[in-house]
């Protein structure tokens, strides 16, 4: 009887891929008890074959599915669709999971009420992080996060934590809880169609929010998402914030069911606004408008990225309509 489902959207990172699957092909948890799905979304032939071979070693085990439209959001919906699973574990080609991993996600949802289960996401250096890495590094009353390399660590503690910290990397959700909030939003896409990008999973964690769900951090549910040294380059940094960008606009665009902002909105534009998007705009206008503190080079670098992504994001809706219907859909099953 199959439990879980692993779903790993995937695109031209086979080396990357077959690691990943060689840590989730020898969990703890018994192997009955889990399915696991690649989805390529635009690889080569490569990486079909290195899952033909795996699968000569691993009797089978690994389901391969092609998504012939671009988009992260595919993968994952297409996978979503195919998995057996009520536990739908949602991770990335360039992790390593940690042996118990998925033992303690089916664990986490014993408790009917948990919808959403999150845990470590530790970083795999490939490279020493240069200091100013340490900018971007955040604390909370749960412990540090660093958003641009998706890694966090929440302490050795199970504990209830808000949904947004459950990054997209290591996101086990309830199967019904994902058609119920309405699935992914769109997130990564080619270069030549960043436009297209949406908030990801961002909108599915504060919809869980909303309807009042639990969601869980279990420590033992962690994994290791690897950080090539060119991530660790302000380029990549800046790449991110650009992205950010396109993300919240995006997000901004959906609140106001368009680019323009109706008069009798402006006094409650804010107040509509999703919560996690208040946040990121408080602490970007809190650093640009405060010179006195001289803001680090490399946070101006990266502050100055995201405005720029917003604003190309905003020029490519104005001039596309079939860009903006695309932002306004209800949902991308």
């Amino acid at each position: 009887m199959v439990l879980l489902s692993v779903i790993i959207p995937t695109r031209n990172r086979p080396k990357l891929l077959a690691d990943a699957l060689r840590s989730i092909l020898t969990q703890s948890l018994d192997h009955n008890l889990y399915e696991i799905l690649v989805i390529n979304n635009g690889s080569d032939e490569d990486t079909r074959q290195m899952i033909s071979t795996l699968n000569k070693t691993y009797a089978n085990r690994i389901q391969y599915l092609r998504a012939d439209e671009p988009g992260l959001h595919v993968g994952r919906h297409l996978g979503a669709r195919h998995a057996k699973g009520e536990i739908l574990t949602f991770t990335d080609d360039d992790i390593i999971a940690q042996p118990e991993w998925l033992k303690a996600v089916i664990e986490s949802f014993q408790d009917n009420d948990i919808a959403l289960v999150g845990g470590k996401n530790l970083p795999e250096w490939e490279a020493e992080p240069p200091e100013w890495t340490n900018l971007f590094k955040k604390r909370n009353e749960y412990g540090w996060f660093l958003g641009y390399l998706s890694l966090l660590d929440f302490s050795n503690n199970f504990k209830e934590i808000p949904a947004r910290f459950v990054f997209g990397c290591n996101f086990s959700i309830r199967k019904t809880i994902l058609y119920e909030c309405g699935g992914f939003h769109p997130d990564g896409m080619p270069k030549e169609l960043i436009q297209y990008r949406g908030d990801g999973e961002t909108a599915l964690s504060e919809a869980i929010e909303k309807k009042g769900y639990r969601t869980a951090y279990n420590p033992r549910a962690s994994i290791y998402h690897r950080v090539p040294a060119k991530r660790l380059q302000i380029d990549y940094f800046c790449q991110r914030a650009f992205n950010q960008g396109i993300s919240d606009s995006y997000t901004e665009i959906r609140a106001n069911r368009g680019l323009s902002v109706p008069v009798a909105k402006k006094k409650t534009l804010l107040r509509s606004f999703p919560k996690y998007i208040l946040r990121r705009l408080t602490s970007f206008l809190s650093d640009r408008n405060e010179p006195r503190r001289k803001v680090p080079p490399a946070r101006a670098q990266v502050n100055e990225a995201y405005h720029k992504g917003k604003v190309f994001h905003r020029k490519k809706v104005s001039n596309n309509p079939e860009l903006l219907n695309f932002i306004l859909k209800k949902n991308y099953f």
